[in-house]
């Protein structure tokens, strides 16, 4: 998805930086980023329900969800 943004210079110097570090786009780190940013604001206001436009934002897991994870959970549920 496209947008624009206004972004304070040292900030975009700061990303652009790490992308080329990282080997990825300055969107794909700009979207890691502000993953990173609402994740820990997430859980700061964990007793709080937290969302974003239409999404509900979860409290950080120590286990990364995977699609088997997905599968399994919607063979349970009969989805």
């Amino acid at each position: 998805m496209r947008t624009t943004l206004s972004i304070d210079q040292d900030v975009l110097i700061a990303a652009k930086h790490e992308a080329r570090r990282q080997n990825i786009t300055l969107g794909e780190m700009a979207t890691e980023l502000m993953r990173t940013g609402l994740r820990a604001r997430g859980a700061k206001n964990a007793s709080a329900a937290s969302t974003v436009g239409r999404f509900a934002l979860l409290a950080p897991r120590d286990e990364i969800i995977t699609a088997e994870h997905v599968r399994k959970l919607m063979e349970q549920e009969g989805v």
